[in-house]
């Protein structure tokens, strides 16, 4: 390449201070922060999706699609967490949710629609935007390549675009597994009905069985799905144990005795004490869910100090218990399913998903194992339903990106394969243990290093705590 070649070259690469990898929830308060700190900075957002601030969770448009927790509960600033419910009060004010009242319940305790909360954190990052002296651009695109010298980021896209950061962050959100190429899949995805794609069930035959494989929240949604395209048929749900989530309700407050005894390590000692702690509530006349609830605040430091014997003890053990008591389900959504199972039409059984088989036309037919025997067996339907959640092994996930940050070596496994390791800042470990000074990370990525790294209250405070630590290390501006 000659002298004029290599010049051209590097104009044609776009320079800024942050390059966010991602624009849903994650990506969206990271520059909503950024934002707002003193200084100017130019922040580019890539993200492939038209809008911002949705990502997967919040790019539903179904009205029975909402979040499983209360506004008050769902705040995107880590200083008021009132934020949603202030910003719901006037949103429903201007006539934004007519359907609000449906729900019988102070504005603080509304479940609202997942498309609705996009529209909220869409509207924080404007607000900030207006107030600020730094910029933020959505780059509609997928980032498929990146490295990493010791003065930048340099990024590339699915158009060919090259940007150049300062840092970049690792803000890529959840790959559903419903919705994300996996190296494994079995053709499963392929044969499988979108659960939020509420017009593709439309096309089912209304009374003919449906088979979905996993009974967390996505399964949950899936039956909300269902419901509204107006199926009226069995639902044969399946999940190796078998778990329904609880419903979300409201319970009173409950003495934080985790924070007051830091004696309890292990998950048995955990598990043992939150066991006592609800059966002293139940006594008590009150909802077991109000000791539980004092846990979420422990999590980050009960894991992180947890050894990698215990981690694999919990998740072997102690995890279908976990999330189905602690990611429960939004009332109107648990009536649904609860209605359902009642009158006989969902139907759910602790068995392993094992593959697909060949089956007649307009049928889809599944090999199972039930859980405590050997022998396998077969089951169709018109209809399958991949809900078998999030998959955080990025080795298993089949897109750009993830495959070559491994295979450069830029990125290490997460502890147990969850997501990626980074240091508490979230600068991202490589696979030689050392620590990025460029390549960030934030959200579900992280979801090894403390757990419970997905909810927005989680996110949000590693969107400030992150935000910070880049303002203060930002160089001199590249743009």
């Amino acid at each position: 390449m000659t002298e004029t070649e290599r010049g051209q070259a590097t104009s044609a690469i776009r320079n800024a201070d942050v390059l966010v990898i991602g624009g849903g929830l994650s990506g969206t308060l990271l520059a909503a922060q950024l934002l707002r700190l003193p200084g100017k900075r130019q922040i580019l957002i890539i993200e492939p999706r038209s809008e911002l601030g949705r990502g997967e969770a919040y790019s539903a448009v179904e009205l029975g699609h909402t979040l499983n927790g209360n506004a008050a509960r769902m705040s995107v600033d880590p200083d008021n967490a009132d934020d949603l419910t202030q910003w719901l009060t006037e949103h429903i004010a201007a006539g934004g949710w007519p359907e609000s009242d449906q729900q019988h319940v102070p504005v603080s305790e509304l479940f609202p629609p997942r498309g609705i909360f996009g529209l909220y954190a869409q509207q924080r990052l404007a607000e900030a935007q207006a107030l600020s002296q730094s910029t933020v651009e959505h780059i509609r695109a997928e980032v498929i390549d990146l490295q990493v010298d010791e003065d930048s980021a340099l990024l590339t896209l699915s158009d060919g675009q090259q940007l150049r950061g300062a840092f970049a962050v690792l803000a890529t959100g959840m790959f559903p597994a419903a919705r994300t190429p996996q190296t494994s899949s079995c053709g499963l995805n392929a044969a499988a009905v979108d659960p939020w794609d509420v017009q593709a069930m439309t096309q089912l035959d209304p009374p003919s069985t449906v088979l979905i494989i996993g009974s967390g929240l996505t399964m949950v949604d899936a039956v909300v799905s269902l419901e509204q395209s107006g199926h009226r048929g069995p639902i044969e749900v399946f999940s190796r144990h078998g778990l329904l989530p609880h419903v979300r309700r409201q319970p009173p407050s409950w003495v934080d005795f985790l924070g007051e005894d830091h004696r309890l390590r292990s998950p048995r000692q955990l598990l043992r004490e939150v066991r006592r702690q609800c059966q002293e509530a139940l006594e008590q006349g009150i909802d077991w869910q109000a000791p539980l609830d004092t846990v979420r605040s422990h999590i980050g430091r009960l894991w992180s100090q947890a050894s990698e014997r215990q981690k694999r003890q919990f998740v072997r053990h102690v995890r279908p218990w976990w999330e189905s008591h602690h990611h429960r389900s939004p009332p109107l959504s648990a009536e649904l399913v609860a209605r359902l199972h009642g009158e006989g039409r969902l139907r759910i059984q602790a068995a392993s998903f094992k593959g697909l088989e060949p089956s007649q036309a307009g049928e889809v037919t599944i090999r199972l194992r039930r859980r405590g025997e050997q022998e396998t067996m077969q089951v169709s339907g018109a209809a399958l339903i991949n809900s078998s959640g999030i998959e955080y092994d990025w080795r298993r996930v089949a897109r750009p990106l993830p495959r070559q940050l491994l295979a450069r070596g830029l990125i290490q496994p997460g502890p147990l394969a969850l997501g990626i390791t980074a240091d508490t800042s979230g600068a991202v470990l490589d696979a030689h243990g050392q620590v990025s000074q460029r390549l960030f990370a934030m959200g579900p990525p992280l979801r090894g290093m403390w757990w419970e790294s997905t909810a927005v209250t989680d996110v949000a405070s590693q969107a400030k705590a992150l935000a910070t630590r880049l303002a203060q290390g930002a160089p001199a501006n590249l743009a």
